[in-house]
């Protein structure tokens, strides 16, 4: 198979998860390199997400590491065969790749929770609301940029027509809805559509009323994507410089206790539509 010269982050975590597997097993390179028949060079690629992994190296590695989660295995397996192009591929070249590992990162999501404190989540904005998102950042984007990021938004909303349609949970402060993004009109529009899409099956937005105070993760958007099976959840935080990724233990913890503190802390689902039209009326 040939190698990849910018491999994606769900690609890099499936060799991520090889190389947890064979160290939890105590083996080297040399003995996975043995097991499978090719050079050491070739493993560390592997384990790197620079060269493809077939499903049945992955079993044949998983049998020998003494994996004793089959459901792990397995999923490690489903992962190595999806050789499918995603839609967010034909935007590769023209947007930073790190977008097009968000849109990859919630396609094969098991469930998504989100945490928002400026804007209303990227899966339930309008066009106009994200056009004035975009807009807002110096220096200033051309319009081409704005464009395609706008489309490339809307675009990732189709993870809810999946076959399995995607389960979300959005905790949104209210700060968020009162921000104007486009002004009074858009921002109007964009609570009605913010209702309406926390009607759907599987979906539940929660929002923190100012009057809350402090909250936890404050500084920051946190996207949370349970995998199929939960080591390979991961987290998604947004900086300036672009998305990073991570599936360390010990932040994913962390991360789960914010979730878990915004559940408590929210309010209920039918209050939080009944409180985003109350907002809207105001408007």
């Amino acid at each position: 198979m040939p190698t990849r010269t910018t491999p994606t982050v769900r690609q890099k975590r499936l060799g991520a998860e090889l190389r947890k597997m064979r160290l939890a097993a105590g083996a080297t390179t040399e003995y996975a390199a043995g097991l499978l028949g090719i050079d050491r060079t070739r493993v560390s690629n592997m384990e790197g997400g620079i060269r493809p992994v077939s499903p049945e190296r992955v079993r044949t590695l998983a049998c020998n590491y003494a994996c004793p989660d089959a459901l792990y295995a397995d999923a490690l397996a489903a992962m190595a065969a999806d050789r499918e192009r995603g839609w967010w591929e034909r935007d590769r070249g023209t947007l930073a790749a790190g977008l097009l590992d968000i849109a990859e990162l919630e396609w094969h999501a098991a469930r998504i929770s989100t945490t928002q404190s400026v804007h209303v989540p990227g899966l339930f904005q309008t066009e106009d609301y994200a056009r004035a998102v975009f807009a807002a950042v110096l220096p200033p984007p051309t319009r081409l940029e704005v464009e395609l990021r706008v489309a490339h938004r809307l675009e990732r909303q189709r993870v809810f027509e999946r076959p399995e349609p995607l389960a979300y949970v959005a905790y949104v402060h209210e700060a968020a809805l009162r921000m104007r993004f486009g002004g009074t009109d858009v921002m109007r529009h964009q609570l009605a559509h913010l209702c309406h899409a926390s009607e759907r099956d599987r979906v539940e937005i929660r929002v923190l009323p100012v009057e809350v105070g402090a909250f936890p993760g404050a500084g920051h958007a946190l996207l949370y994507a349970d995998g199929v099976v939960p080591q390979l959840d991961t987290v998604q935080l947004d900086s300036a410089h672009g998305p990073e990724f991570t599936h360390a233990e010990a932040q994913l913890a962390k991360y789960r206790a914010h979730l878990d503190w915004m559940d408590n802390a929210s309010l209920s689902a039918p209050a939080s539509r009944d409180f985003i039209r109350k907002v809207e009326r105001s408007l």
